[in-house]
């Protein structure tokens, strides 16, 4: 069937009436009530409720991945609750199994988490998620998930990507040259200070010692919207469906990254080093480990991901969409260049280190 129409038919079984009657008495949650709270219909399609049960709540998730992959999804979770990290466990169903499968499509339940999502621009906020991820990251270091579970871990070199992506945005300064439009004028505006980040990312990408990084299972989506402070003001980790065995760097770079690009924060090196120093004295980092960081950080990402987009789709896209998005992507440059020169001095003077990075 082709994926179209097996999306269509999807959604007609994703019904809040549908899920409502076919998954819920498999919890003995037959007379509970249920809202659809998000839906997304890409190639992983998601779909996200709240069951409401007298007083009790809970969260309904279609996930998107295999069987194999969600068991280990499982084991990440049941690893971290038993080690004192406040995340919502995966319930059983009547039938003691830990997921739904209703027409090929697979549910988990979790209980429902209130409290409100961190607040980047609270400070208390933004260092008890530094804490906790390093605390996620500690008692992780040895952790295997459960027999039958896919082995979901990545430790590839940042390098070869890393230059990949700095050549293509010199084939992007030629094709702005050529197409000579609004969009080409704003990336050839930005490219020199584009240019020396993605350089400065490249080169110092090679010289990382894959051996000296930190690893551990990591969350790989450890932003606000995954974050929550529960009534008694505890913090909870949400949504494992990115987790895997990673470099600690990746996940503290991807975390940092979306709290820097802010408006509120844009590029704060104060912040940064605050959240870095918390980290590093529940779980001391390498020289290598803030190299990573460093090359994640200074690589113009939505520069380059959005002129991506734009110069491979330049006949069919909208314009004047992707100019308002490089606009946005190209307005805090200067501070993030700012910020990557002071924070590689910071890092070779923290580690004495003797040449120049």
């Amino acid at each position: 069937m082709p994926s179209t129409a097996k999306n269509f038919n999807n959604i007609n079984l994703l019904s809040e009436e549908n899920v409502k009657k076919n998954i819920l008495p498999q919890y003995d949650l037959a007379n509970a009530d249920i809202s659809q709270i998000k839906f997304k219909d890409t190639d992983k399609q998601r779909a996200v409720y709240k069951v409401q049960y007298f007083d009790e709540c809970y969260c309904l998730k279609k996930v998107y991945y295999s069987i194999k992959d969600l068991l280990f999804v499982y084991s990440a979770i049941e690893w971290l609750y038993r080690n004192n990290i406040h995340v919502p466990r995966i319930l059983k169903t009547k039938n003691n199994s830990r997921f739904v499968n209703y027409n090929n499509m697979l549910f988990i339940l979790t209980p429902w988490i209130n409290g409100i999502k961190c607040d980047y621009d609270n400070i208390d906020h933004i260092l008890v998620c530094s804490t906790n991820l390093a605390n996620m990251h500690k008692v992780s270091i040895n952790f295997k998930p459960i027999c039958g579970s896919s082995l979901k871990e990545d430790y590839s070199p940042l390098g070869p990507s890393i230059y990949k992506h700095y050549e293509s945005l010199l084939n992007f300064s030629n094709l702005a040259y050529k197409y000579d439009d609004s969009f080409s004028k704003l990336y050839l505006k930005y490219f020199e200070t584009s240019s020396i980040l993605a350089k400065c990312s490249s080169n110092i990408a090679y010289s990382l010692n894959l051996n000296n990084l930190t690893k551990s299972l990591c969350h790989l989506d450890y932003v606000n919207k995954n974050i929550i402070f529960d009534t008694n003001n505890e913090i909870w980790v949400i949504d494992f469906d990115k987790c895997r065995n990673d470099y600690c760097a990746h996940d503290i770079s991807y975390s940092l990254r979306r709290l820097l690009k802010r408006d509120n924060t844009k590029w704060d090196l104060e912040l940064a080093i605050s959240f870095l120093d918390l980290y590093d004295k529940i779980l001391p980092l390498t020289l290598d480990d803030y190299k990573y960081i460093l090359v994640y950080l200074a690589f113009p990402q939505r520069y380059w991901k959005i002129s991506r987009d734009y110069y491979g789709n330049i006949n069919k896209c909208n314009k004047k969409a992707f100019l308002n998005l490089l606009n946005n992507a190209t307005n805090k440059n200067d501070y993030q260049l700012d910020f990557v020169q002071k924070f590689k001095s910071y890092i070779e003077n923290k580690f004495n280190v003797t040449h120049k990075l």
